[in-house]
């Protein structure tokens, strides 16, 4: 399989590692819950012949948060399974302001996953991410606070 991305828009309320927590329950939820092949998240986890060379293309494959906005390198094996934040420059570069919405982000990443050619994909916001087993986040805004976060990467190889 190759590499694929994935996006998603989660709750948040100050605390980056805890919305990818619940995040990364809710997703094992809706793609493990029934099927009986893992009967929790850290069974899934411990698969390590599963989890290290196939994946599972969504965020759980994802399963640190760093505080730096430098971009993960292939050549540092402690950023692959890392979740980082966008760095400022480019969440205004994308969104044009320092307090984008959910709104703002279903859009832009829409609008990457709906990209036609390689160069727009690139450009786009979900481009960003150009290291396989990585994500960023970007905090969202509503009603004059910090509500959601806008949470993209790639999986596979």
């Amino acid at each position: 399989m190759g590499a694929s991305g994935w996006d998603y828009v989660t709750g948040y309320d100050g605390d980056v590692e805890a919305a990818l927590g619940t995040l990364r329950a809710r997703v094992f939820q809706e793609e493990y819950g029934d099927d009986g092949e893992y009967r929790s998240l850290e069974d899934l986890c411990e698969d390590k012949e599963f989890m290290g060379s196939e994946g599972t293309h969504s965020i759980l494959d994802i399963d640190r948060v760093v505080a730096t906005d430098t971009p993960p390198a292939p050549l540092r094996p402690a950023d692959y399974g890392t979740l980082r934040p966008l760095a400022a420059s480019r969440v205004r570069h994308h969104f044009g302001t320092d307090r984008p919405t959910v709104e703002q982000y279903e859009g832009l990443a829409a609008a990457g996953n709906g990209a036609t050619s390689h160069d727009a994909f690139e450009r786009s916001l979900l481009g960003e991410c150009r290291m396989s087993w990585t994500g960023y986040y970007v905090v969202l805004h509503s009603d004059g606070g910090a509500t959601h976060l806008g949470i993209f990467g790639r999986s596979g190889g």
